[in-house]
């Protein structure tokens, strides 16, 4: 594996240095051009010459005139073109911006549904640690596949790919994100979280990428990649993982699949022309049967929420309509397999996700503001109904005193001299 990922640098560098060579032999060309020109009647005079040996049946016209002219006056800049006004645009397409606030609200859901307290602090750094982690893994993700994006329709307008910014470049951002994330995570959350978050990165950059090229088990790969954000969040939250955070987990497992089987069922032909192994390219069967199942899956652990008491009953009946039309929409994906029913179901898919996550938070049962109060309330009448008791041992230990008193003194009356007498 390290073999074909520095054999795949290699040829990346190799590749990308030609471009940057061919953009700076037009540059400098383009400056000899423009210094060689002295003055507009030069320009003029070039640009008619230019027109007259390109039409030689016929007089150049004055926008064609017009048009040369503004040809010879280019302003040449240097590709990658390093603007500041450009740089965050440029910044926010290498890390996937899109993609990235998935996996931070994926992040935030997991904290919120972990039953521990709720502070803000934490909540943040957790938030951005793991969208720094995640934009330095997609930041890496493009450095690799430059070859292949050129030849995608989809990916040919990419930063890398167009030249907007080098190589050299994207892997500092890439660096400095995933330092200053899992920094962030280490010190500001736990260590737990920091430690899924490495995991995650080195997950996707190093097995998930090369595997898109081998085997369609890539998308199974991809998957626990996408799993794990939520589980991030709970471990910051609570600092460990138990049986809600795998069943969170195993609903945003799930999900993966009918959302990019259906997604990638209409970018087929890039996805072949590129030499990536997909399920919709190599098996068309098994993506459409997967998707199905899966769909299913997400069903029967919407189910088991409430059995191992993570939420209630509300949850399983409220989420029935919803994941029922999923499967649905997963049926008829697998019985007509063309575009609208592939596009139907992956945007629903994006739907889908968001309300299930707010209806499991919703219906969660461990509220720990809730158990606070109760726990507050049963002291309260714990340390009343305890002094109570002391207060009644105190009377009754008084009352016997007393009691004991009145006796002693009774009988010691007979023993002292009566006045009388005398």
């Amino acid at each position: 594996m390290l073999q074909i990922l520095l054999r795949r640098t290699s040829g990346n560098l190799s590749s990308l240095n030609c471009t940057y060579a061919k953009h700076l032999k037009y540059y400098t060309t383009g400056v000899k051009k423009l210094l060689e020109t002295s003055d507009v009647e030069s320009n003029n005079k070039s640009t008619t010459q230019y027109a007259t040996e390109s039409y030689p049946n016929s007089k150049p016209t004055d926008g064609q005139l017009a048009k040369q002219l503004e040809i010879t006056r280019l302003v040449w800049h240097p590709s990658p073109s390093m603007k500041k006004d450009e740089i965050l645009g440029h910044y926010k397409k290498l890390s996937k911006f899109r993609l990235t606030s998935l996996v931070v609200i994926t992040t935030m859901a997991g904290y919120a549904m972990a039953p521990a307290p709720f502070e803000i602090s934490t909540f943040v750094m957790c938030s951005l640690g793991t969208g720094l982690v995640s934009a330095a893994a997609n930041a890496i993700n493009q450095y690799h596949e430059v070859p292949f994006d050129s030849q995608m329709s989809r990916t040919k307008n990419r930063v890398l790919v167009t030249g907007k910014l080098t190589p050299l470049h994207s892997i500092g951002f890439a660096v400095t994100s995933a330092a200053c994330g899992i920094g962030l995570l280490h010190f500001g959350v736990n260590d737990l979280a920091a430690l899924l978050s490495a995991a995650n990165l080195f997950l996707y950059t190093s097995i998930y990428t090369p595997m898109k090229r081998m085997t369609i088990l890539n998308t199974w790969v991809g998957s626990v990649v996408g799993a794990i954000p939520p589980l991030i969040g709970w471990a910051g939250c609570s600092g460990s993982l138990d049986i809600g955070a795998y069943i969170l987990c195993g609903l945003l497992y799930a999900w993966q699949f009918p959302h990019f089987n259906a997604l990638s069922w209409n970018l087929r032909p890039d996805y072949s022309r590129a030499g990536y192994r997909m399920m919709a390219v190599t098996n068309p069967d098994l993506c459409r049967r997967t998707a199905l199942r899966y769909t299913f899956a997400i069903g029967l652990l919407s189910f088991m929420a409430p059995v191992f008491d993570i939420t209630n009953i509300w949850f399983a009946l409220g989420s029935l309509p919803l994941n029922g039309y999923f499967c649905y929409l997963a049926y008829k994906f697998y019985q007509h397999s063309d575009s609208g029913s592939s596009r139907k179901l992956f945007r629903y898919s994006l739907i889908h996700l968001p309300l299930l996550m707010a209806m499991f938070l919703l219906c969660k049962t461990h509220w720990i503001f809730m158990e606070n109060a109760d726990k507050e309330e049963t002291s309260t009448n714990y340390s009343q109904s305890k002094s109570d008791k002391i207060a009644n041992k105190l009377s009754n230990l008084t009352s016997t005193v007393l009691i004991t008193s009145r006796d002693d003194t009774n009988k010691l009356l007979p023993l002292i001299p009566s006045t009388k007498a005398n």
